[in-house]
Formats: C-alpha cells, structure tokens, sequence
C-alpha cells in the first residue's frame, strides 16, 4: 500500500526557483499599492475646493510603521536571488553575461513601454487643455514615482554577472565596501553639500533637487548590497542559522538603524529615506531578508493552498503590469468620483479609512482589466542576433537615464517622451522589439 508524501511547495519548484519568493514578490506588490492607496487623501473641503494630501504622512504612528512597510529592499533582495539563480541556468546553457543582461533589460523596457505612452500622452492632452500647472505637476510627480524602481532593478541586473564573480570570490567583503560607499554618499550629501549651495543641514526627505544629485550614487551602492544579500540568500547562508540567530540580527538591523537616523540627517520616514536611497535601507534589506527566512514555514503551509498557488500564478504573471499602472488607475478612478461627481469622504475621516480596502479591491480589479492587453509585454520576449558589449551598454544607459531623470526631477511631458525613446531605443539595440504572439 502507497503512503502519500507531503511535499513543499520549494520541492516541486524548478531548479533555482523557490516558490515563497514568488509569494514574497506578489505580496510586497500588493502592499505597495494599498500604501500608495493610503498616500493618496483627495477630497473636497467645506467650501468645495480641491484637497488633496498625503493622508497617511501625517498620521504619528507612520514613521514607525514605515519601518515595516518599507519593503522596496526586499524586492532587491529577492532579484538578487533570481538573478543568481538565472545566472548560473545561462551558464550551464553556455550564455555569456550580454545574453543574460539583455533579457532582464528587455523584461524590464516592454511593460515600460505602455506606461511612457500613456504618461506622454495624458501630459500632452493636459498642455493642450491648459489645466493648472501645479495641480498638473502635484498628480504627475505622483503617478510617475514609482518609475524609480524601473532605473535602479535594471542597472543593478545589469552589473549581476559581475557583481556574482566579485562575490564568489571576496564573500561578505563586498557588502562591507558597498555598506561603506553607501555610507560615504550619505556623509558627502548631508554634510558637504548643503555647505557647498548654502542651505545647511536638512534632514532627509525635505532637500532639493541640488542636494538630492549628491545622493544618486547610492541608487548604485545601496540596492547593489541589497542585491549582494540576495545572493546569500542563495547560497542558504541565511537558512543555515538558526531561528534565534535570525531574530538576533533582525534586532541588530533595526538597532543600527536606529544609531544611524539618532545621528542626524535620515529622515525617521524610511520611505523619505527611499530617494536617493540611504544606508539605512542597505540595513534593511539584512533585516528583511532574516524575516522572510523565519517566515519560510508560514509561507509553505499558505502555498500548499490552491486559493494561494493561484493568486500566485496570477498576479505573478503581472507583476509589473501592476507595478506600473496601480498609480495611474488610482488617479484615473479618484477623477471619475470627482467629475461625476460622486461621495467623496473626507482623507483621514474614519470613513475613508474603512473605504480604504474596498478601494484597493477595485483597483485591482481594474488594473487586472488592463492586463487583459498589457500582460504580453511582460510575455518571454523574441530575441534577434545578440548585441555588442558597446550596444549593450549604451541599451542599459538609454533605458536607465531618462528612467532616473523623471525620479530626480519629476514627471512631465518632456522627460516621459525621453523615456519613452530610451526604452524604445534600448529594445532596439538588444533586439528585442518584436511582440511576443499569445
């Protein structure tokens, strides 16, 4: 008589695919988007006017609480995962790194592409019609944040192949040289900079935009140790402490981040500490992924659910779909409630935090509506004959450089059509433009 198994979802994986991180990544998206839900407090005031207010920002519990919700670190954790496994595939299939680059750039450039046209688009409709510009550049700037993570995820896959080589030989010294540059960035704009323009010392989250560049080096500094983490994460250096050993530097994380934003300079904020990226964030990605190592057991029994698995496969196979236009969508349904008009209640009343989930369920909804079409770019894309080093490089810089600029400066017209080109470009010069038929 058969005696059945139970078998962990990790097992019947493919090789160097654990599915908790694929659980990981669609819950992380998830929470991304009600947070940015919770940031977006538009409403009318008494007398009828407009209000629009980061309603969560103001609430003395966030701070804190950003301490947890700030979960981008572990998105760079969990790439550095998939990187080093896709790394290693390539090998065996006798890929070289250009090979192994320009995929993770066209994955990146094609689900962009959509979002660079609507951006143009909407802000060249808006010019015309002659709205407000405040208001204008209030929502873009907005909508156009989370564009961020397109620049810095594709420079940090870029660099993997090398940054895998540097650490199978030097180990955990590359995270100490990383933590350190980090560090020195953060010196050089808090305390050197705001001498140099005149303004003083500003805590983080509240510079401009000349003090801000001095950070930019950190896009590079920070998410590569987060990255360098995940490569750990890998090896099962992680797996191979104990559960007090994990709690132990899940405490140690969170004590030196808390030296670090006692010493002045870091914003309590952690998501103001988001841009430029700051060490504390490159404390956070350890302190993540310790927690998402004691979290692997839950995770496995939730995985074990058909419910789950399918959520899974889902949203997985949208992720940046979701990533991308969640914004625009919440934008898009607030404008429809305004012009109608509909019930709006006030940002902060208690009716609007109980609206707040109801909400995120309908612009899932809608953004699922949306994938309907947008999923084949994030299809396995075609690829024609493989580009040149040179070609290579100038593909990253095309798709990063406009991508960080909108991050610095903020979206408008312009800089999406420079977007739009630099991706557009970039899938050019990788061979990659051709649409995958579903």
């Amino acid at each position: 008589m058969s005696r059945s198994v139970a078998v962990s979802p990790s097992q019947v994986a493919p090789e160097g695919r654990d599915l908790t991180l694929d659980l990981t990544r669609v819950a992380c998206v998830i929470l991304v988007v009600f947070v940015h839900i919770l940031f977006t407090g538009v409403g009318r005031a008494p007398d009828g006017s407009l209000l629009i207010e980061r309603t969560v920002e103001g609430q003395k519990w966030f701070d804190a609480a950003s301490w947890i919700l700030n979960i981008m670190p572990l998105f760079f954790v969990v790439g550095g995962y998939a990187a080093r496994a896709g790394w290693r595939s390539a090998q065996r299939r006798g890929d070289d790194a250009i090979g192994f680059v320009r995929l993770r750039l066209a994955r990146l450039a094609r689900p962009a592409i959509p979002v660079f046209v609507f951006f143009a688009v909407s802000l060249g409709i808006v010019r015309l019609l002659g709205l407000d510009p405040a208001l204008v550049d209030t929502v873009a700037i907005g909508v156009g944040s989370p564009v961020w993570f397109l620049a810095a995820y594709a420079l940090v896959q870029a660099l993997a192949p090398w940054m895998i080589g540097l650490h199978a030989r030097y180990g955990a010294r590359v995270l100490a040289v990383l933590l350190l540059g980090a560090l020195l960035t953060d010196a050089l704009r808090f305390l050197v900079a705001g001498e140099l323009l005149g303004i003083g010392h500003v805590p983080a989250g509240h510079y401009g935009i000349g003090e801000e560049l001095f950070g930019i080096p950190n896009v590079a500094f920070v998410w590569l140790f987060a990255q360098q983490v995940g490569f750990f994460l890998f090896d099962g250096w992680f797996r191979a402490r104990r559960a007090l050993a994990l709690v132990a530097l899940v405490a140690a994380g969170y004590l030196v981040d808390l030296g670090l934003v006692s010493l002045g300079g870091y914003s309590w904020n952690m998501l103001s500490d988001q841009w430029p990226p700051t060490a504390p964030l490159a404390v956070l990605a350890v302190v993540q992924a310790s927690a998402l190592t004691l979290l692997r057991r839950p995770l496995e029994a939730l995985l074990r659910l058909r419910a789950t698995r399918g959520v899974v496969l889902v949203v997985g196979s949208r992720l940046m779909t979701v990533y991308l236009w969640h914004l625009p969508t919440i934008m898009v349904l607030i404008g429809i409630q305004l012009l109608l008009p509909l019930p709006m209640p006030a940002p902060g009343s208690a009716t609007w935090w109980w609206t707040r989930a109801p909400f995120l369920i309908l612009v899932l909804a809608a953004v699922w509506l949306l994938s309907l079409w947008l999923v084949r770019f994030e299809a396995p894309p075609h690829m024609g004959a493989e580009p040149s080093r040179q070609a290579m490089a100038i593909a990253v810089a095309s798709f990063v450089v406009p991508t960080l600029t909108i991050t610095a400066y903020g979206l408008d017209l312009p800089l999406a059509v420079c977007a739009l080109i630099g991706s557009v470009g970039a899938l050019l010069l990788v061979g990659s433009w051709r649409t995958p038929r579903l």
